[in-house]
């Protein structure tokens, strides 16, 4: 196979934290990243008062998908809006993680992935001494709703093809479309914002969402159908580039980093959990594998192993 492979299993050096303002509640909430043992996967330790909640970042914990991706249940505990922060986790090739948090969402910050990005380059990503496992998709695995669909194909890589399609000029028919590794998320996918309409807006209010929503931490468009931002758009095609980013954060909570290549079109949270169910629910269309010892000059093979203790296929 010529793509790179990560043999063994990361997590981050040291303690590292971030304060913020959720985009849903508008409150302030404060996010401390710790190392984490192989095995671990990504947990969120939620703390309110003298309570504390362990969340795993797993599609099976995943109780809402209507504006951001939750963990937990709408109703009670939960911890919302966590796509951005798993995409950087699955774009920077973090595997093991605890996550403390001290309200129910993740702090929107600038509305892209860099501040956690920083975050992470800050405390350094350490290198563990246990292999780390795959999802290798060894056939398709579709589904449709209306107009829009959403795939896994089998690849030599890990790749991204998402392409939306808005009635608003200032977007219409886009596609972001690369094969994944640290360097191409820093560089063309990391700084896409979340984005959103001006018209909107009040209904959100009215609802209890968007409370924290501003234009320090969003693409706004207005009536005139144009980019209110001072400053523009940081890509020219930064709404797909953004839905691609959710698509990341979404997938990461697979239990397992995937080699495939995923596709959608006029996707979202919704449909990328339910494409990524469908694709764990079928034990004919993945196969769990790490690498090889490699050989001097030569690619490293794969080969079956068992899933890890933390996937959902296993809970």
């Amino acid at each position: 196979m010529g793509f790179v492979l990560h043999d063994y299993q990361t997590t981050v050096k040291a303690r590292v934290t971030l304060t913020g303002t959720g985009v849903h509640s508008g409150r302030p909430v404060t996010v401390h990243f710790l190392p984490a043992d192989a095995d671990t996967g990504i947990v969120f330790h939620l703390s309110t008062g003298d309570q504390s909640r362990e969340f795993r970042a797993l599609v099976s914990e995943v109780g809402a998908t209507d504006l951001c991706t939750m963990l937990g249940d709408p109703a009670g505990e939960h911890i919302g809006t966590v796509e951005h922060l798993m995409a950087t986790v699955f774009g920077l090739g973090i595997d093991n993680l605890i996550i403390e948090i001290d309200g129910s969402e993740v702090p929107i910050l600038d509305g892209s992935a860099m501040a956690f990005v920083e975050a992470f380059d800050q405390a350094g990503i350490d290198t563990l001494s246990v292999r780390r496992r795959y999802i290798r998709v060894v056939k398709p695995v579709r589904i449709e709703a209306g107009a829009s669909w959403a795939e896994f194909r089998p690849y030599d890589g890990t790749r991204f093809e998402v392409e939306i399609d808005f009635e608003s000029p200032a977007i219409g028919r886009q596609l972001f479309a690369s094969d994944i590794n640290p360097d191409i998320f820093r560089r063309d996918i990391a700084r896409a914002r979340t984005f959103g309409f001006m018209k909107d807006v009040e209904r959100l209010w009215a609802a209890g969402y968007a409370l924290g929503s501003s234009l320090e931490n969003s693409l706004v468009i207005g009536d005139d159908n144009r980019v209110i931002n001072v400053g523009g758009l940081r890509y020219p095609n930064e709404f797909a580039r953004h839905k691609t980013l959710d698509a990341m954060g979404d997938l990461a909570l697979a239990g397992a980093r995937f080699i495939g290549c995923f596709r959608s079109y006029r996707g979202g949270h919704r449909m990328n959990a339910a494409a990524l169910r469908r694709l764990l629910s079928d034990r004919t269309a993945f196969e769990i594998v790490e690498t090889r010892r490699r050989e001097r000059g030569r690619v490293a093979e794969m080969i079956a192993v068992s899933g890890p203790v933390y996937a959902p296929w296993v809970i």
